[in-house]
């Protein structure tokens, strides 16, 4: 049963927020282009995974039925259409000395491991380039026949004009005038056989050197970056479906282009909704190999690198990431994650303490309102950091309620406890506090606990100076002592 809401999503090809209303109804199609897996997945790319992840999470908790496609690109990923030296798994094959197809499984199952690191659901299909090869060769084939794209040399081009002649629109998504892109094209190999600059390859003829090539009309080759995913995406969710996602990166050309071939060989617009993730930055500047201001996911979270003054854990980067909104750059930095450390272990303390309040006949806090609340945040247009804001109001009542200064009922308790169980764990992908903590939890635990026997001790023997050297020594290491009336109880920050 779809939960009753009022989503609205930007809608990237229309610029406004629009009422989200699928094709086919309770069930969802969305279709997010994934990695080229020519190399270690870098923490921006994780960012974009994991802000969609939200997003599909979020329309599971609401009751759809979600078809979610997300491709692996393990062939023919050019950056324009130039020479071979282009092609990032031909280059990548030389650098490591293995064969493109080692490469390939080498950074696919880098991938899966890192996002399952960051506690990301899997799709339910996830198609590969080189496994649609047939597929591609047809709709290229198609798109000649109808006048749009033509052969030369063994290549297949994207005719532009006779597209917009047709009375169609290139550039519509990124809102590009073809005489500004003609006129900001850059001088490539293979320019001088298309037609117009701003020809885009569906299939590339494949020179000798060329390790990935596959038999078509036009001779041996491989397909051009483009084409795959409207294949795939339509393969799996129909000629149209409902949410089409990836990193504002790709919304030129990647996904001007899919839009031409799509409704170049379907007569019609594939997708309901454009949804595009924005950029991270690191330490204000943008991530980059060549400045040297780079790193990568695992390494923030094992704490091998040189920006960041410790290791984080998973849940904490991810908590990170949606304080912002995923449409919103973000910047990343030491203080920025250690802040994100401890409001995420203020938020796991409190949902421990709703265990531990006393219900009460009558309630300070409109539980139910606070609730609607949270909805209305995600409702418009997934907006995370909103909702976190909710939810440390709950904190508040919570710690608040503990202390005997809010008073709570039990069903009022009841209603923060199972939304805030949904929208830290399932919406937002967080993982409880357990396992937070890093290894060797258990035994941090026994030590502390000593600790506060100890000074509960010193504190009965009126040693007020040991008692407060305990506690403000644990404090230093970022460990806080509270004294309530059921004892002391301690938490992380």
């Amino acid at each position: 049963m779809i939960k009753k809401h009022n989503l609205k999503i930007l809608n990237s090809l229309s610029g406004e927020k629009e009422a989200f209303v699928p094709i086919n109804k309770d069930h969802v199609g969305m279709y997010v282009c994934g990695p080229t897996v020519y190399s270690n997945v870098h923490l921006g790319n994780i960012r974009t995974f994991l802000s969609f992840d939200m997003i599909y999470r979020y329309l599971l908790h609401l009751g759809y039925n979600v078809r979610y496609v997300r491709n692996i690109t393990d062939a023919g990923h050019l950056t324009d259409d130039g020479n071979v030296e282009n092609d990032r798994f031909v280059r990548q094959s030389k650098l490591e000395k293995l064969e493109p197809m080692e490469i390939v499984q080498k950074y696919t199952v880098d991938f899966h491991n890192v996002l399952n690191t960051f506690n990301a659901l899997p799709p339910t299909i996830e198609p590969t380039a080189t496994g649609h090869i047939v597929e591609q060769i047809e709709i290229t084939q198609d798109l000649i026949n109808k006048g749009l794209a033509y052969e030369v040399n063994g290549s297949v081009y994207f005719d532009v004009e006779a597209y917009n002649k047709k009375g169609l629109n290139y550039g519509e998504l990124s809102r590009r005038n073809i005489d500004d892109l003609i006129a900001n094209t850059r001088d490539l190999d293979g320019q001088d056989e298309k037609k117009n600059p701003v020809d885009f390859a569906l299939w590339k003829s494949a020179t000798p050197e060329h390790i990935m090539r596959w038999n078509s009309p036009w001779g041996e080759g491989y397909p051009g970056w483009h084409i795959e995913c409207t294949v795939m995406s339509t393969k799996y969710l129909g000629e149209t479906f409902d949410i089409h996602g990836g990193g504002m990166d790709l919304k030129f050309p990647h996904h001007e282009c899919e839009i031409a071939q799509a409704k170049g060989a379907y007569g019609e617009s594939p997708v309901k909704y454009w949804l595009h993730a924005n950029m991270l930055t690191m330490n204000g500047q943008r991530m980059s190999k060549s400045t040297g201001n780079y790193i990568l996911p695992m390494q923030l979270v094992n704490g091998e690198n040189d920006f960041f003054e410790k290791a984080f854990h998973p849940s904490v980067v991810r908590f990170c990431f949606l304080q912002a909104h995923y449409g919103s750059v973000l910047d990343i930095s030491n203080d920025a994650m250690l802040a994100s450390e401890k409001g995420l272990n203020r938020l796991m303390d409190a949902m421990k303490n709703l265990d531990k309040i006393n219900p009460s006949n009558e309630s300070t806090f409109d539980a139910e309102n606070w609730l609607n609340s949270c909805y209305a945040a995600m409702d418009d247009d997934f907006n995370t950091p909103i909702l976190i804001s909710h939810l440390f109001e709950a904190v508040r009542v919570i710690n608040a309620s503990k202390d005997g200064k809010e008073k709570l009922t039990s069903k009022d308790i009841e209603t923060i406890k199972k939304a805030m169980n949904a929208f830290v764990f399932d919406v937002m992908g967080l993982k409880p506090q357990k396992e937070v903590a890093q290894s060797g939890v258990d035994k941090l635990d026994g030590v502390i606990q000593m600790l506060i026997k100890i000074r509960e001790q010193a504190r009965a023997d009126k040693n007020w100076a040991l008692s407060d050297q305990v506690r403000d020594e644990l404090s230093e290491l970022g460990i806080q002592l509270k004294d309530g009336k059921d004892g002391t109880e301690y938490s992380l920050n």
